[in-house]
């Protein structure tokens, strides 16, 4: 996705420049450049009657008009110039006004379709966290339960931020929904929402995404990564990376995806998040604090993993979910 460039100005000249920056710039930048020219034409009106009134003519350095004249043609220039601002800014107002309405109507609808309350799940403790970057994001997760005690642990990434991101992250929603209920396997969710992406949505457009489906009596994984984050199997302090599978979903219709499998021991647990959480943790080495969180033992897993995050460092949607074997699930089982 491209990035605006940023223009790096220096404290010596900087305060004169980032002022004449902030007032020529950055307050016609989202304008639309029809509504931009107008109201730069504006603009330029205004300083042209103050150099008229400072010259004492329209034409310099022919003196026309002279007296009255030509005070009356400054304030005429200047009231024109203002009206055409005026005009544009509200019109401008009025547009964003109507994209913010819109925005949070997006955010009420993202909103439903993550899993608000999760059904309890025997033997095990699952807790979420979402944090969009924006009003609306491009993280998607989902716990999906299916036949033959088993649970879909669905988490996707869409590249880029805003409106778009959410958009392609409902269509992977409804692409999981609907193929789930009907197979329920990892890999069939791969390779058939890698080719509908592939298909229909823009070739600058991809979503890293992981598919995981737990067999609730064994705690066996049987997995997808494609391309995303590699998941965290953690037990007793040491820890396991569920890599990359396959390449993201939506770059090429063909792409081969591998489904293989591991198993969460009793007492341990599964992290899957995305690159806000990671990106979003100060320092370079990341891995070691991430490792310190999960090897907590005082059942606060999740609330360590958040104190990690360093808003000031956060540039991204952040989504985590924990998936934890409780020691319990051992009678449980033996019930059984």
């Amino acid at each position: 996705m491209p990035l605006r460039k940023l223009v790096r100005l220096d404290k010596p000249a900087g305060t004169f420049r980032r002022v004449l920056h902030d007032a020529y710039y950055d307050w016609t930048r989202e304008m639309p450049k029809g509504k931009r020219f107008i109201t730069w034409v504006g603009y330029l009106m205004q300083g042209y009657a103050f150099y008229a009134l400072l010259t004492r003519s329209l034409v310099w350095p022919v003196m026309w008009p002279k007296g009255m004249l030509l005070y009356a043609s400054v304030v005429l220039l200047w009231t024109l110039g203002l009206g055409l601002q005026n005009w544009m800014l509200t019109s401008e107002f009025a547009r964003k006004t109507q994209l913010e309405a819109d925005q949070i109507a997006a955010r009420q609808i993202q909103q439903t379709l993550q899993p608000q309350k999760l059904n309890e799940l025997p033997g095990y403790e699952v807790e979420t966290f979402y944090q969009p970057f924006r009003d609306v994001g491009g993280d998607y997760f989902d716990v999906i339960e299916l036949a033959g005690n088993r649970t879909l642990f669905a988490v996707a990434d869409v590249s880029g931020k805003g409106m778009p991101a959410a958009l392609l992250a409902a269509n992977i929603q409804a692409l999981v929904r609907s193929i789930a209920n009907v197979e329920g396997d990892p890999l069939a969710l791969a390779r058939q929402i890698n080719k509908h992406l592939s298909r229909y949505t823009p070739s600058d457009r991809f979503a890293t995404a992981v598919f995981l489906v737990l067999s609730h009596d064994s705690g066996e994984l049987t997995y997808v990564n494609a391309g995303h984050n590699a998941p965290i199997v953690f037990s007793g302090g040491s820890t396991t990376l569920l890599e990359a599978t396959g390449v993201p979903l939506g770059l090429f219709s063909d792409a081969e995806y591998e489904a293989r499998v591991a198993v969460i021991p009793h007492g341990g647990g599964l992290l899957i998040f995305t690159d806000g959480l990671t990106d979003s943790i100060p320092g370079e080495d990341m891995a070691s604090h991430l490792r310190s969180a999960l090897a907590d033992s005082s059942r606060r897993t999740m609330s360590s993993l958040k104190s990690l995050m360093d808003p000031t460092h956060n540039e991204d949607d952040v989504t985590i979910l924990l998936v934890k074997r409780t020691v319990d699930s051992i009678s449980s089982g033996a019930r059984a």
